[in-house]
């Protein structure tokens, strides 16, 4: 029988505990235990010494348990027969872990029953290897993640699920918007799982829960999907036409501000003011009025005119005051003149004649008006009845 000189991990990174094959040791053997481990006599069964990082010598004051076992004789290389384990210690992350089936629950909002799933991931490390190698490993030669993963499987599920349900029915979490409770989903399920791990001898670092699984398919689902997506679409639509509205409402604003600020700069420049604008405008309706080409509305059109001549200044003033004075009111006077009678036989006079129509009697010409207040005579005389202005002729 061959004895083992050099005892040594050989094992990879993922496993959390590795036998070494060989169980038949010199007590000169040497121990070899990298950083982040340890190593565990077994002998009939029970574990003994612990070792941790470095390299140690297989003697009997370095095993004092095993001495107390067996009586080794000192000197020489005497063999002894034991078993042993080598713990990793390091963190072992990205360990996956799912749901063995759906959650069934009532969802809260829409009031549906539906069946929900859920996965992510964890980090453990061994915390207690005695306890870890006593309870869980037993006879085995090797511990990996995967089969870890499966001793944890029932209260992981349970206490998964239980959570889930009760939580999204406690807080009324909706389906659609769930994924926004992840980050308090882990939180609150790696709470519930630390005591269940530090049992066996192993901490849970870490834990996430990075899906939910949902009836993607399902009709009922599908519908009301289509249902809570499509009222935030409306308000999103309705939110963004209002935005629009406020835009286009500022740019007309901005708009009029421009072309205000462009009048006003055109008026300084040619040397107007906005009343005076106002006055051309006026000036230029009324010119262009069919009443004011008309006799008998020509006081009306010409008064609005003077009126503006007076408000746009002095150059237009000018020229439309000078325009009036220069024009005769006649029509007006002859509208308003009253009917003339003979002096002679009291016959009815028609107007413009000379002579009276019934008796020849001749008409003075200056009985017709007063050249200075055109006061209609009614007989003749040497001076106006009304302003006492001479006569004519």
């Amino acid at each position: 029988m061959a004895l083992i000189d050099i005892i040594k991990y050989e094992g990879d990174n993922s496993t959390f505990i590795w036998k070494h094959p060989c169980e038949d040791f010199n007590t000169t053997t040497q121990l070899i235990v990298h950083e982040s481990q340890e190593a565990i006599f077994f002998m009939n069964g029970q574990a003994l010494d612990l070792f941790g990082p470095g390299r140690h010598t297989l003697e009997t004051q370095n095993i004092p348990l095993i001495r107390k076992l067996i009586n080794i004789p000192t000197g020489g290389k005497t063999p002894f027969h034991c078993e042993v384990y080598f713990i990793n210690k390091t963190e072992q992350m990205a360990i996956k872990w799912g749901t063995d089936s759906k959650v069934q629950y009532v969802e809260p909002t829409y009031k549906f029953p539906i069946s929900i799933g859920a996965s992510g991931e964890m980090a453990l490390s061994v915390e207690d290897s005695r306890k870890l190698l006593i309870k869980l490993v037993g006879t085995e030669r090797v511990l990996e993640r995967n089969q870890l993963v499966t001793f944890f499987r029932a209260f992981l599920m349970t206490r998964v699920k239980t959570y889930i349900a009760q939580e999204m029915k406690a807080s009324a979490i909706n389906i659609f918007e769930i994924d926004e409770s992840l980050e308090t989903f882990s939180n609150d399920i790696k709470a519930r799982l630390i005591d269940d791990f530090e049992e066996y001898g192993v901490t849970l670092n870490r834990f996430f829960v990075t899906t939910i699984v949902k009836p993607d398919g399902d009709p009922q689902y599908e519908k009301f999907k289509d249902l809570h997506f499509r009222q935030y679409a409306d308000i999103a639509e309705a939110q963004l036409q209002q935005k629009v509205g406020i835009i286009e409402q500022q740019t007309e604003a901005q708009k009029m501000v421009i072309e205000s600020q462009a009048l006003a700069q055109k008026r300084a420049t040619e040397g107007y003011t906005y009343q005076q604008e106002r006055g051309f405008d006026i000036a230029e309706t009324a010119a262009g009025n069919e009443g004011a080409g008309q006799m008998s509305n020509l006081g009306i059109g010409l008064g609005m005119m003077a009126g503006v001549g007076s408000t746009v200044g002095n150059m237009v003033g000018g020229a439309v005051s000078g325009a009036f004075a220069g024009m005769s009111t006649q029509p007006m006077v002859q509208a308003e003149q009253k009917e003339m009678f003979c002096d002679n036989c009291g016959a009815k006079i028609t107007q413009g004649s000379a002579f009276c129509d019934e008796c020849g009697t001749p008409i003075p010409v200056n009985a017709s008006k007063c050249a200075n207040c055109g006061f209609a005579f009614e007989r003749p005389g040497k001076y106006c009845p009304k302003c006492g202005a001479k006569r004519e002729g």
